[in-house]
């Protein structure tokens, strides 16, 4: 998280049993929600974002309520990027992504599969990208996006992106 050096911690096993604890848990589900719980040196919490499990939260939103809560914290500076993030190349296919978005995930495999060569830009990581989604989204950071040939296909719809590459 661009070298956050505030503690952490993923709700991964038991599963649920933090979410439950915080209220972030759809029970009928069986998954917690997108939950976020900034927490101060003292255990009072002070910051919440609770949305969709599919919807990415903003960092620079996350790491502003740190610097708030912890004016003092200086953030380990995290390594530049090597390829300049004003220009993205919008020939060809596309992907818009993150490392973590199981959308994301089954695209890349579908186009491993189907032999698509594809450009892949991670929204967590290049500001340019995260722009350029927020602008064709509406100002929403969704992941998978897709520009193909001219067109753009937000979240993973096979059928659209199907579509237009086969």
């Amino acid at each position: 998280m661009g070298g956050v050096s505030y503690p952490l911690i993923s709700d991964f096993w038991p599963h649920g049993e933090i979410a439950k604890e915080y209220g972030a848990f759809r029970e009928h589900e069986g998954r917690s929600e997108r939950a976020i719980f900034i927490i101060d040196k003292d255990g009072i919490v002070q910051y919440v974002d609770i949305h969709d499990v599919d919807e990415q939260p903003d960092n620079e939103v996350l790491f502003q309520e740190i610097r708030r809560i912890q004016p003092d914290h200086k953030p380990i500076k995290a390594p530049e990027e090597k390829k300049a993030e004003d220009d993205l190349d919008l020939e060809g296919v596309v992907l818009f992504c993150n490392k973590w978005c199981p959308g994301c995930r089954r695209a890349r495999i579908w186009f491993e599969d189907k032999k698509i060569e594809f450009t892949e830009y991670d929204v967590t990581r290049n500001q340019a990208a995260a722009k350029q989604v927020k602008e064709w989204t509406g100002g929403n950071l969704t992941t998978p996006t897709f520009y193909i040939n001219g067109e753009v296909v937000v979240d993973w719809k096979i059928e659209e992106v199907s579509r237009l590459l086969l």
